[in-house]
């Protein structure tokens, strides 16, 4: 498939990047086809890297020969089979909505999702999205749970995507880095991850709590953090399933940090 020069932004063959909502993408070929817009140059390699497979390349013109190892790489471009569509600035933002300023995006294929034993087979630190429909939450907690060692994250059912455009960009393309999957029933999961040798607990506020100090300075083999939203916080059932409530010490009057924050807070003090 050559590279495919574009000037106009209602081109059918890139409605890929304009006619659809990541949602909608995610349910156009469920389960198998779905797709998802990887965003910059840096994201899209390391997705690739991850062995996800494009769909098609969007980038201006000087963008290309930047990306021309990973293009190479996955048969994109001229030869190839996959379409590199490169348009004029002034037409990407037309086409996409926005300044497309951080190099290219591509269309992804969504790979298949693994149980969750699959995922965390060899975890001894894992971390629980509960519910956390902020995008930017979900991309900064995959930051720093790849940054600190923590070895796989699973969402609940509720919980914003991972793949979602914004979720990625955050995260830096970590979430292509650190195993991940959905966890469901919930929070019927955790007696899954009880089995399995994980000592689950959730971070919240509570008059059982214990500190965060207090696991640390015994850390068990294998750990499951829950973490939820800031405003909401855990639900009921959740904090019920888990094996201890953990609480952060503060100061300052403070009673409670963002989800990320707190995620960064607790995957340091327990990292292995």
């Amino acid at each position: 498939m050559p590279i495919v020069h574009l000037d106009d932004p209602d081109d059918d063959r890139v409605a890929d990047y304009t006619r659809l909502t990541d949602v909608v993408l995610r349910a156009k070929h469920e389960p198998s086809k779905g797709l998802y817009i990887a965003e910059s140059s840096t994201v899209i390699g390391r997705a690739i890297a991850a062995g996800h497979r494009p769909r098609s390349f969007l980038m201006a013109p000087r963008w290309l020969d930047g990306l021309r190892d990973v293009l190479d790489s996955v048969g994109a471009g001229e030869g190839g089979d996959v379409p590199v569509y490169v348009a004029e600035e002034d037409i990407l933002k037309q086409l996409t909505g926005f300044h497309l300023h951080r190099g290219a995006l591509a269309a992804m294929h969504r790979p298949p999702l693994a149980p969750v034993s699959e995922i965390v087979a060899n975890a001894r630190r894992v971390a629980i999205l509960e519910d956390v429909v902020d995008h930017t939450n979900v991309g900064a907690a995959f930051r720093s749970a790849a940054a600190i060692g923590v070895d796989a994250v699973l969402v609940t059912p509720k919980c914003a995507d991972p793949l979602y455009r914004r979720s990625v960009r955050v995260s830096m393309g970590t979430v292509f880095q650190v195993p991940w999957t959905r966890i469901d029933p919930w929070p019927g999961g955790v007696e899954e991850l009880r089995d399995l040798g994980f000592r689950v607990c959730a971070l919240a506020l509570g008059h059982d709590s214990v500190t965060l100090d207090d696991v640390a300075s015994d850390p068990p083999e294998r750990l499951a953090w829950v973490l939820g939203t800031e405003g909401d916080g855990l639900s009921r059932g959740a904090i019920d399933a888990a094996d201890q409530v953990v609480r952060i010490p503060m100061a300052g009057g403070v009673d409670s940090l963002n989800v990320a924050a707190a995620a960064a807070v607790a995957f340091w003090a327990t990292r292995v």
